[in-house]
């Protein structure tokens, strides 16, 4: 197949470029011809320019080059000259396109047939207030075979929006990236977290769980990780262990050194690093957001009340109390767990779904009305 994946904001380190990267890569591997294309980065309005100013901070530099999960893979990849909707002549002919954000859905949906099948690889519910909600919401309304990375979001696309004939490809996890050998606890209670500002990861909420469970476990240690340094509006624990932008083949050296990880989002499509720190064998503390509700089932980690950062305390005391066979009956729950996401099983997946993106765009049946069920494949 000739495949090409459509992106809106460049190429970064973010989970979800993560998941598209990882594809490219192997699909191209299976012998697919795949292309990789996105806008640059969005340059930064006037008014943020004035206000970075006025605070001290200068003039914003926008390097579009930045490190990304892209920078390795033998894919073509190509940013367009500005900051604008991709078009026709931006993108080669194809057997199959695929939109990865709601944004670059409304452009695929533009494109005439030669471009191939239009395929939309749902990571989100992308409804966040600072968007353009109707607009986010009409493109689950288009006419696209739908690929979803979680299954509470192929039932959000079959309840809310009547499509009932969508690609469920879980998310996985690169086995030899996250991996670590048995261990027993932490010689000092440790837990860890992923750093973000943005409000609806949650990241108040494992900040001010570890506060309260600190209290009661002596010298509990806090590790964290991030690709922006910590804003004073969310300002960590003074004895934290921040490391920014670790490079990729440190992150399973950080998550092996936690008795737990902390999970706390308002909102996630999977949770990617559910999976990375089960894989170094940490057990996870976290919300029932993404795929959680799955991932920490059979005992592999503790499912906590959304919201609570009291009952992600007691979790914290509850992991930290067990004995040293408890708690690594827990790790090897976790480990058995992500090692039964391979990536390789879901990149199989993805290949059937975009088969099935091109036989429903042949068959004319991508705006049929008859939408009868989710293919789990």
């Amino acid at each position: 197949m000739k495949i090409t994946f459509v992106m809106a904001s460049g190429f970064s380190l973010v989970g979800g470029d993560r998941v598209i990267a990882v594809y490219a890569e192997r699909l191209k591997k299976r012998g697919h011809d795949v292309f990789v294309v996105s806008r640059p980065r969005r340059p930064p309005s006037l008014r943020q320019q004035v206000r970075s100013l006025l605070r001290g901070s200068g003039w914003i530099s926008v390097a579009q080059r930045q490190p990304s999960h892209f920078d390795n893979i033998d894919v073509p990849c190509q940013v367009i000259d500005r900051y604008r909707p991709i078009t026709e002549q931006d993108l080669p002919d194809a057997d199959v396109v695929v939109a990865t954000w709601w944004e670059t859905a409304e452009w695929v949906a533009k494109l005439s047939p030669s471009k191939g099948a239009k395929a939309y690889l749902i990571q989100h519910h992308e409804t966040h207030d600072y968007l353009p909600t109707e607009r986010v919401e009409g493109t689950y309304l288009l006419p696209m075979h739908k690929i979803t990375v979680a299954k509470w979001l192929a039932d959000l696309v079959c309840t809310q929006y009547g499509d009932r004939h969508v690609s469920l490809v879980p998310n996985s996890v690169d086995i030899e990236q996250f991996d670590a050998p048995p261990r027993g606890k932490q010689p000092i209670p440790t837990v860890g977290v992923v750093y973000s500002p943005a409000y609806w990861k949650g990241c108040d909420i494992s900040l001010k769980a570890f506060s309260l469970a600190a209290q009661k476990i002596p010298h509990l240690r806090l590790i964290a990780f991030g690709n922006q340094a910590p804003s004073q509006n969310l300002p960590l624990p003074p004895s934290t262990e921040y490391t920014h932008q670790p490079p990729q083949n440190t992150l399973k050296d950080l998550y092996a050194q936690c008795d737990a990880w902390l999970f706390s989002s308002r909102s996630e499509g999977f949770g990617l690093p559910i999976l990375e720190a089960m894989a170094c064998r940490t057990p996870v503390i976290g919300t029932p957001a993404g795929a959680a509700p799955e991932l920490l089932s059979d005992g592999a980690g503790v499912l906590v009340k959304p919201e609570d950062p009291e009952d992600m305390a007691r979790a914290i005391e509850q992991v930290c109390k067990l004995s040293e066979r408890e708690w690594q009956a827990m790790s090897e729950a976790a480990y058995a767990k992500a090692r039964s996401y391979t990536w390789d099983d879901a990149t199989e997946r993805f290949e059937v779904a975009l088969h099935t993106a091109i036989e429903r765009w042949q068959r004319g049946d991508l705006s049929s009305s008859d939408r009868s069920r989710i293919v789990s494949i």
